[in-house]
């Protein structure tokens, strides 16, 4: 599919300046917590570390030169099964480019693909093979972003799924395509895999989680109401202290008032920029320094992205939605996921116990999340984070072309 023939018009992407003018007067007035005794962060995101950010975003960030480098893209907006769909394309570059559609999660946003998207679309010009082109679909999930305002009320994983779907082969008219994703847009890729897997290449995601992850009745519980094992060596159980400690506080908040959360975050972006800001520290491979991995201007222009639609809310209740209506399989096959499925791993966020890459692909080879998937090709990097395809692009890019080599 050539531009011309694409079916939609393009919309860029653009914040009235009324909007950016109330969100100056909400930053200046933010009425500071006293924070006292949190040097060493134990109480959450430092006050002096927010307070240079706000200050910074307020009467330093450019809003209008970040919207300019997102509109070098083509952005389109349409309404998939009333559902609010915004996406990013930027088209192939090679003999016969492969439709992929490649799904962000929380707290991610779509230009957190921002790094891989013209690797993947144009491989030559980064020194590779032109065989190994993608046509770049990157979609807002419903409730995130500009995907907003999002009505639906029972939005999760599953049923973004569906929207994918239909969004590339009923509205941009692709009879087969791939599909990548991390986070939550890998269980949504997953589940791409699961249903539909005779229409597609096949997946590459960032991790491997079973598409039941969040059902019980205590799914918002990372421990599951489970105690620390006895006689568990101690390295272990700092470990795995660590890993709790790391998405225990999202994921519960998450599932179990997103709303309530939501009134505070959508009114203060002050405290909308520190809820995000504690995941991204926390998440990213950064050495204790967030803005090594994540700029000054990274960070707001993310926040930036939920604060202009207005879609924290949306985003975060995806998560009690994910719960609240439990998977349900499409047919009781094995493997679950049939589609051919890519995985990359990194170290940073191995569990107690494994040390090294290698041990982290034999410990997922041994687990009883290795039989859900059709795994054709695993990886494990020894350096970057939570959020890959920004933090290792070369790494992630390679991994995915090797996934869909030999099969286009």
């Amino acid at each position: 599919m050539t531009t011309s023939s694409f079916p939609l018009q393009p919309t860029p992407i653009h914040v009235a300046d009324e909007v950016l003018d109330d969100l100056r007067q909400r930053l200046l007035a933010t009425k500071w917590p006293l924070d006292k005794d949190n040097e060493d962060g134990r109480y959450g995101v430092r006050r002096t570390d927010l307070k240079r950010l706000v200050a910074y975003w307020a009467d330093g960030y450019d809003w209008r030169a970040a919207e300019s480098a997102i509109n070098a893209y083509e952005h389109y907006r349409v309404e998939v099964d009333g559902v609010p769909v915004h996406f990013l394309r930027k088209p192939g570059v090679g003999p016969r480019p492969v439709p992929l559609v490649l799904s962000h999660g929380w707290p991610w946003t779509f230009w957190h693909w921002s790094k891989v998207i013209d690797r993947l679309a144009d491989p030559a010009a980064y020194g590779g093979d032109p065989a190994d082109a993608f046509d770049v679909i990157v979609p807002s999930l419903p409730g995130f972003g500009f995907s907003s305002p999002l009505e639906r009320p029972d939005m999760n994983f599953w049923k973004i799924a569906d929207v994918w779907h239909s969004l590339m082969t009923d509205v941009l008219g692709y009879s087969r395509y791939a599909a990548a994703g991390c986070d939550v847009g890998a269980l949504v890729t997953g589940q791409l895999g699961h249903k539909y897997a005779d229409e597609l290449y096949g997946i590459h995601i960032g991790s491997a989680l079973k598409l039941s992850f969040f059902e019980g009745e205590r799914a918002w519980d990372i421990t599951g109401g489970r105690p620390i094992p006895d006689g568990l060596p101690a390295e272990d159980r700092a470990r795995l202290l660590e890993v709790e400690k790391r998405f225990a506080v999202h994921l519960s908040a998450h599932m179990l008032a997103p709303t309530t959360l939501a009134f505070g975050l959508s009114d203060s972006p002050a405290g909308l920029l520190a809820w995000l800001l504690e995941r991204w520290t926390k998440w990213s491979d950064n050495g204790g320094n967030v803005e090594s991995v994540f700029s000054a201007d990274d960070l707001i222009t993310h926040a930036m992205i939920y604060w202009a639609g207005n879609s924290i809310e949306t985003s975060i209740r995806t998560y009690a939605n994910n719960n609240r209506y439990p998977w349900t399989p499409s047919h009781d096959r094995k493997p679950v996921v049939e589609a051919p499925t890519g995985i990359t791993f990194v170290s940073y966020e191995n569990p107690p116990g494994v040390h090294s890459a290698e041990e982290r692909i034999q410990n997922f080879l041994g687990s009883d999340r290795a039989e859900w998937y059709n795994h054709v090709n695993i990886t494990c990097h020894d350096r970057g984070g939570h959020f890959i395809p920004w933090e290792i692009p070369e790494e992630w890019t390679e991994d995915l072309r090797r996934t869909f080599r030999g099969r286009r």
